[in-house]
């Protein structure tokens, strides 16, 4: 626990102050029951558990004070509470890559059970959209809160040629970020990935918006959303993906990368040809590095539904620096009534 305005503990210095003057008031009391003619009197009056009595509700209204003279300092404590990341882009790799079977039954099929468990176990008020990309890069969903819409979406993916893992993350910010589509978008026209097809929504049919010049924020900073990349990280064509992870750390986005595959990789058959399909895992890592965010390795099926175990843990709580001075004044206004009420009930009095 951390101190905002520690200098107001020195008021803690009247505490013992405050002890000091109720032990004086004990004893000038003390002084006046000896006029009884019998101490025995006196004794027999106050029974075991008297003691305790007389003194509980002036420890509590001790105790009181100090509560209330740290929250005069304001304290703050590391604690977890529910994430403000309430936008969540899948950027889904469909190149012939993902066919690969060292994921059974292959990558596509495995990352199509595991995101769609995951959306599953959002939260309704996350937003969750999906892009996927090969050649290139295309919205199947627009972020919303329609949990059949987006189950429906994931079904819908197909495999297609090459893959443009920076084209995926690109139009993923797009999405984030219309404002700055036209700045975007123009980087996949020059490079040739501009998204289209008929599995998503292309971007060249979206409303135009005036280019504006970006302002750089502290990587991972921006705390409303964040890009799920789900490929085997070998880029084939389009822009670099770290050229790509570098404009989403520019904006505060976070690019948690899931690395489908096995070390040694695996050959994958299309059209009468075999291609040996290598695990690009390096790439996913620095991603990942740059944006501040995490890389997770899924080498099956079973490690898969870990991975998303895991970043579903990281959306919905998050642990923050949190100002906690309202917990210290509740308490203390409860030591307070405490203390009034029982010495009501027990003195019929404050005092």
């Amino acid at each position: 626990m951390t101190l905002l305005w520690p200098q107001m503990l020195w008021l803690l210095l009247a505490v013992p102050a405050l002890v000091g003057a109720y032990v004086l008031l004990l004893r000038r009391k003390k002084k006046g029951a000896l006029r009884y003619a019998s101490l025995s009197l006196v004794s027999g009056a106050l029974g075991p558990g008297q003691r305790l009595r007389r003194h509980l509700p002036a420890l509590l209204l001790l105790a009181a004070i100090t509560m209330a003279i740290v929250a005069l300092a304001r304290p703050s404590a590391v604690v977890t509470l529910p994430s403000e990341q309430r936008t969540l882009i899948f950027a889904i790799d469909v190149s012939l890559s993902m066919s690969a079977t060292d994921v059974e039954p292959n990558r596509l099929a495995a990352a199509q059970a595991a995101a769609k468990a995951f959306i599953s176990e959002q939260p309704p008020d996350v937003r969750i959209g999906i892009v996927s990309f090969a050649g290139t890069a295309s919205v199947v969903q627009p972020p919303t809160e329609n949990r059949e819409d987006l189950l429906a979406a994931v079904d819908r993916l197909q495999l297609d040629r090459h893959t443009a893992i920076g084209s995926g993350i690109i139009l993923s910010l797009v999405t984030l970020f219309p404002d700055a589509g036209s700045e975007l978008e123009s980087i996949l026209f020059e490079e040739g990935t501009a998204p289209g097809g008929e599995r998503g929504v292309p971007i060249d049919q979206a409303p135009k918006a005036q280019q504006k010049p970006v302002q750089s924020v502290a990587p991972g900073s921006y705390a409303s959303a964040a890009i799920i990349l789900l490929t085997d990280g070998r880029r084939t064509i389009g822009p670099d993906p770290l050229e790509a992870a570098q404009m989403a750390a520019d904006r505060g986005v976070r690019v948690f990368t899931v690395g489908f595959g096995t070390p040694e990789g695996t050959s994958v058959s299309s059209e009468g040809w075999t291609v040996y399909m290598r695990f690009d895992e390096e790439t996913l890592k620095a991603i990942a590095a740059i944006t501040r965010a995490q890389y997770f390795h899924a080498g099956s099926a079973a490690d898969l539904r870990k991975v998303y175990e895991a970043l579903s843990a990281r959306f919905v709580l998050e642990k923050k620096e949190t100002e906690i001075t309202a917990l210290f004044a509740a308490a203390a206004t409860v030591l307070m009534l405490a203390a009034g009420l029982l010495s009501l009930s027990w003195f019929h009095r404050l005092a």
